[in-house]
Order: C-alpha cells, then sequence, then structure tokens
C-alpha cells in the first residue's frame, strides 16, 4: 500500500512543473495517547458527578491525560514518527509539517516549529493551523492541495491536543468531556490506476454566529494574561454544550451530504464514516438522521472522550492498524467545533 502512493519523480525541479493537479492519498497513519488513564471514578472523586451521568450523556468511561512535562509537540512527535514509520518515510524526506491545535505549546512558534525539530525533519517547511475540533480536516484539506499544486512532495499531518491545560476540573460540563492525544498522516502524490488512501474531496466551512459557543476566553490579545483574567478562569475553556448540540448534528449530516452529491455519490455508496468523537448522543442522532447502519460509523469515543482536532487521526489509524479498512472502500471523515466550523473528507482507501 505504502508503496504505490511514493512520487516516481525524485528531481526537485518537478513539483514546480505547471499543469494538471497531482492526486494525493494517505501513505501512513500514526497515532499516540498518554498513559494515564482519567476514569469516570476518578472524576467522581474530583467533581459533584457519576459514571452513570457521564456515561448516559456522553458515552465517554475514561480519557487519557499527559503528565506535567508533557506539552502538545510531545504528543504530536510520537504519533508523527510512527506515521513516518508506517509510510516506510525519513523524517528528512518531508517537505512540510502541519499541526492542528488549540493547545499549542506557545502563541508562538508554530508548535510544528518543534515537531521538526523533534523528528529532525530538517527541511520541511511548518506551521500550525487553528480550528479547534475542525483543525485535523482543514489541515488536510491544506495539504492536499499544496501537494496536488506541487508546491511540495511530502507532508506530515498533525492534529494534536492537551487539553488537560486549558479544562476546568471544577466544572463538572466541561472536565468530563476532553481528553488528550495526537494522530497523524502522511501524504503524498498517488500514482496507479487505483491507488490506496485518495483524498478525493473536502468541504470546510465557519458559521460565526455562533462564535462564542465554544472558546477559550483569556490569553489572546482580546483578554491578555492578568491577574484579574486568571482569577476569572477566562483562560479555561468555555462550552455552551447544548446550543453546539445541533448545530453538530447538522454540520455532519448536511456536509456528508453534500460531498457525496457533488461527487455523483449517495450514502449507499458510503462504507464508514469516521466522525470527530466529541459525544456520543451527537453521534447517535447524526447516523439515525442520516439513515446509517451504526456498524458503519466509526466510534472510540468510550476509551479517549472528546480530543478535539486529534480525535479523527486517531480513529482512523487504530482502524488501519486492525485491518479493519479495506482496499476499494469509501470512508468520510466528518469534524465540527469552534467558530463554529465544520470539515468534511472523502477518500477512497
Amino acid at each position: 500500500m505504502r508503496e504505490s502512493l511514493q512520487d516516481t519523480a525524485t528531481d526537485p525541479r518537478s513539483r514546480r512543473t505547471r499543469g494538471t493537479l497531482r492526486r494525493v492519498g494517505i501513505a501512513g497513519t500514526g497515532s499516540y495517547a498518554p498513559e494515564h488513564v482519567l476514569s469516570n471514578a476518578d472524576l467522581e472523586r474530583m467533581v459533584d458527578t457519576s459514571d452513570e451521568w457521564i456515561r448516559a450523556r456522553t458515552g465517554m468511561q475514561e480519557r487519557r491525560i499527559a503528565r506535567p512535562d508533557q506539552a502538545t509537540s510531545d504528543l504530536a512527535i510520537q504519533a508523527g514518527r510512527r506515521a513516518l514509520q508506517d509510510a516506510g518515510l525519513a523524517a528528512d524526506e518531508l517537505d512540510l509539517i502541519v499541526v492542528a491545535t488549540a493547545t499549542p505549546d506557545t502563541l508562538f512558534p508554530a508548535t510544528a516549529c518543534r515537531v521538526q525539530a523533534g523528528l529532525g525533519a530538517h527541511r520541511a517547511a511548518t506551521f500550525d493551523i487553528s480550528a479547534a475540533c475542525s483543525g485535523f480536516v482543514h489541515a488536510l484539506t491544506t495539504c492536499q492541495g499544496l501537494l496536488a499544486s506541487r508546491a511540495f512532495d511530502h507532508a506530515l499531518v498533525i492534529g494534536a491536543e492537551v487539553l488537560s491545560s486549558i479544562v476546568d476540573y471544577k466544572d463538572r460540563n466541561t472536565c468530563v468531556l476532553f481528553g488528550d492525544a495526537a494522530g497523524a498522516v502522511v501524504l503524498a502524490p498517488c500514482s496507479g490506476e487505483d491507488p490506496p488512501g485518495e483524498l478525493l474531496d473536502n468541504v470546510i466551512g465557519t458559521d460565526s454566529s455562533g462564535i462564542d459557543l465554544i472558546q477559550q476566553p483569556g490569553g489572546g490579545s482580546r483578554h491578555p494574561a492578568t491577574a484579574e483574567t486568571v482569577a476569572a478562569n477566562l483562560h479555561f475553556m468555555k462550552l455552551e454544550g447544548r446550543k453546539v448540540f445541533k448545530f453538530a448534528v447538522n454540520a455532519i449530516c448536511e456536509s456528508v451530504d453534500q460531498i457525496l452529491r457533488r461527487n455523483g455519490l449517495t450514502l449507499d455508496d458510503l462504507d464508514l464514516l469516521i466522525p470527530h468523537q466529541a459525544n456520543l448522543r451527537i453521534i447517535e442522532a447524526a447516523t439515525e438522521r442520516l439513515g446509517l447502519d451504526p456498524s458503519r460509523v466509526a466510534v472510540n469515543i468510550e476509551r479517549y472522550g472528546n480530543t478535539s482536532s486529534a480525535s479523527i487521526p486517531l480513529v482512523l489509524d487504530e482502524l488501519a492498524r486492525a485491518g479493519r479498512l479495506q482496499r476499494g472502500q469509501l470512508v468520510c471523515l466528518a469534524a465540527f467545533g469552534a467558530g463554529l466550523s465544520w470539515g468534511t473528507t472523502l477518500l477512497r482507501w
């Protein structure tokens, strides 16, 4: 699978050749989740909640939490290294590293710069994308375009988060939801008549009328870090879950329908939907509205919680390594998040 995705052209000048856009596909996948498990039972001892309450409202049983000495780049490097190994690609063959994250190591430089250093990918250009839970699909869309236009040949796309760093563990409405993880894919030009992992199409968008429904108010230029903003807990995530629920279900259903229709496909053609793992009730509601058999919807939320931009590549890597993705399957990735934003990618495995 991996060899068929490598570009046959070795001359660097070939990437600057103008003409037909190249086809781009996933050459390798990787993921990483911290070892420490935060269970519902643990949360019962921290806030006024219960295992029954959490399971009934979210479908979550546990989530992974980074060590105090682990930042987002540390998780991203682990996932990136595994994706490179899966693709059979050396770090110094990368031309581009893009990290999607809402929890960067620092506001600047980009977390992708630290990933470059950690991997030894010194030839690669780097930047971050901030689209919260939609970030991985936005990064995938961006990198596909750059590779298709021959600006780059090999890209490492990572969704990584240490959400525990911005979660208020005194707020039972948010602290039960989020975990830490990273997921990555290597993108490369496709060759052959039916290459595996080919990215076929993308849909991304934003409805800023809900801009305040999911946010971290403090820490930026609007509310810089001061004693007052820290005391007011503005550096923790704020979420209006009930209002986000309706948007999330609509975003999944409408974007999946849009991307299938414009490619002359129907839901009957879709083999697998990988939605953002935000809440099991959201996933179930979207599955029912679409009319999909639940067996065609990938879910791992019970073990990781909501890992924001990491959730979709984490699921994708687990499925790939378990052999649950079969050659020729039509797969749809569907994300939604702060902004309010959404992103959907259609690919042929």
